[in-house]
Order: structure tokens, then sequence, then C-alpha cells
């Protein structure tokens, strides 16, 4: 089975876990994905600061990006 590797970046700070997860397939890990990411949403999104950006990715073996879920915090008008 493919083993695939969970990477967390937060503004410049990146976090890859050396600890491999087996997946049956790239469905399978993406549906794995999915669900760590919703579980850390919640407490990432009441914590972003504004003109930040947080993102988990799911990497192969090589250490290479197969899927990315991103989340933004821009601010698009003067405040002032």
């Amino acid at each position: 089975m493919p083993i695939f590797f969970f990477s967390v970046r937060h503004g410049e700070d990146a976090c890859v876990c050396n600890d491999g997860a087996e997946f049956v397939d790239h469905n399978a890990a993406w549906k794995e994905m999915t669900g760590v990411c919703g579980d850390m949403i919640a407490d990432v999104s009441r914590k972003l600061p504004e003109n930040t950006e947080w993102q988990m990715e799911l990497l192969d073996e090589s250490k290479r990006p197969v899927f990315r879920i991103r989340l933004m915090a821009e601010t698009l008008q003067d405040t002032d």
C-alpha cells in the first residue's frame, strides 16, 4: 500500500509528520485528509490572523505534494 505524509503550514512555519500513513489508494488518502483537516479547521480559523494562509498537504512517499487544502485570510479593503 502507498505511504503518505501529512504536512501543515501556517505562514512561514511548516511541520511534516515523519510517521507515514498507509492508504489503499489516493481516494482513501483524500478521505482521511479531508476528515483530519475538518477536525483542525475550526480551531485554526478562530486563530488565523489577517493576511495569512494555513494549508495542509498530503505528500507521497517521495514527499511530493499530492493534495492540498488551503485556508486564506485576506484583507480586501482598507479598514481605516
